[in-house]
């Protein structure tokens, strides 16, 4: 099977290490971190809306 070359261009630039530590995660951690997440990104759109 060919490697696709953009594919291939496209891998070098993510980092595996983070995919595989999420991974281990079960999938409820991994929701509970999508959640905060969520949460930050709230707290932030808001801190960025008030004036200064």
């Amino acid at each position: 099977m060919e490697r696709d070359p953009v594919i291939e261009e496209y891998k070098k630039h993510v980092d595996r290490t983070l995919l595989r530590e999420n991974l281990k995660l079960t999938v409820e951690q991994r929701l509970r971190n999508l959640m905060e997440l969520q949460k930050l990104s709230e707290e932030l759109r808001r801190a960025g809306r008030k004036p200064r």
